[in-house]
């Protein structure tokens, strides 16, 4: 039985009438850049995110960007972010004009480690920008009293964890500001690009809002200068179309972690994911752990199982900092975990049989 890594295609036919309607009712008002579909989509995201604005934004990594800029991060400036993630968090802070300072993940979670935080602060310090990666919150508590002691602020990188919750509240609520990807493979995609920004603060919102369309809120009075990032009303709708299905679609997810959990974990040499108490997971991607990770991959794709590596390189050995000279042993849990990770398919229509296949293949390798 083949099983793919995602299948889109599978989740567009079975709304495949909302989402035709949708694009259908765009292209007949022409309302293609901004206007009500980017509206309504925004505030409909809002509520889903349990948050009081929602600025929509090109992509994911512009809204890390948008965010860092309303925070006036300066040239000098340090910001914190985790060793092993993608590359979009740690390249926006340099973007924005800052130093990147990366910590090491907590050796379960494959979030970063609040005590590696406390040991990376220096009078530079500006801000801590926590991943939650996967689709599990990183350890919110922790970092927030962090970054209350040092009177820093915080952006939630919730790029992979639409609804995912920490102790019963949503992520993204926790800090100044929190950053989605709607890119389409995640939880909730779009068609294309797509991305935004929520904050519970007004100010920090409509600064946010100017930056992304050229510095304004009104065509042509530029209040600042800023940028070319607008959330297209075709994408807008997809998402709206999409949106109401989230909440099943997650719960799909993590029914199938479980499928998957239990299947697994007896396993010798299998590490399926560890969820920390008081966590929702919401499995962008079920990541596990093997020792002989290349070899477990090369078995599954030579039988029909697509695999992927998120992520193979962790981002302080990657060429691009290769300015800094940062050695492994600085980051022994992403160095292992970048040799040993492994993501298996994960997506909210994936079948019992699907799953019957990936554990049975991983058991017989």
């Amino acid at each position: 039985m083949a099983v793919p890594f995602a299948d889109l295609q599978l989740q567009y036919q079975n709304i495949k009438g909302e989402i035709d309607a949708a694009i259908a009712n765009v292209i007949r008002d022409n309302a293609f850049i901004r206007g009500s579909y980017v509206d309504a989509f925004e505030r409909e995201f809002a509520v889903a995110a349990e948050i009081a604005h929602c600025v929509s934004c090109a992509n994911g990594t512009d809204a890390i960007y948008l965010a860092l800029k309303a925070l006036k991060v300066q040239p000098g400036d340090e910001v914190i972010t985790t060793a092993h993630s993608w590359i979009s968090t740690s390249a926006m802070i340099t973007h924005s004009g800052a130093t990147v300072v990366f910590c090491d993940t907590d050796g379960a979670t494959f979030t970063i480690d609040p005590a590696a935080i406390e040991a990376a602060i220096t009078p530079r310090t500006v801000g801590i920008i926590p991943v939650h990666l996967y689709g599990q919150p990183a350890d919110m508590d922790a970092i927030m009293a962090i970054a209350k002691k040092h009177k820093l602020w915080v952006i939630e990188d919730c790029a992979q964890a639409h609804l995912a919750r920490y102790k019963g509240k949503m992520v993204g609520s926790f800090g100044a500001a929190a950053t989605y990807s709607f890119y389409p493979g995640k939880n909730l995609g779009a068609m294309g690009d797509a991305g935004a920004v929520v904050t519970n603060d007004a100010a920090l919102a409509e600064h946010m809002t100017m930056l992304a369309r050229h510095g304004g809120l009104v065509k042509h009075q530029h209040r600042i200068e800023g940028v070319n990032s607008r959330l297209d009303g075709m994408q807008a709708a997809i998402l709206s179309a999409k949106l109401p299905h989230l909440a099943d679609w997650t719960k799909a997810r993590q029914d199938a972690a479980e499928v998957y959990d239990s299947g697994l974990n007896q396993i010798e040499d299998v590490t399926v994911p560890q969820v920390a108490p008081d966590r929702s997971h919401v499995y962008h991607l079920y990541t596990i752990r093997h020792p002989r990770r290349d070899a477990l991959a090369a078995h599954l794709n030579a039988n029909g199982v697509q695999t992927a590596i998120n992520y193979p390189t962790a981002l302080p050995f990657l060429a691009a900092y290769e300015r800094f000279g940062h050695r492994t042993g600085k980051f022994p849990n992403a160095h292992r975990d970048q040799g040993q990770i492994l993501s298996l398919p994960m997506f909210a229509e994936i079948s019992r049989a699907q799953l019957d296949e990936v554990i049975e293949l991983v058991r017989k390798f």
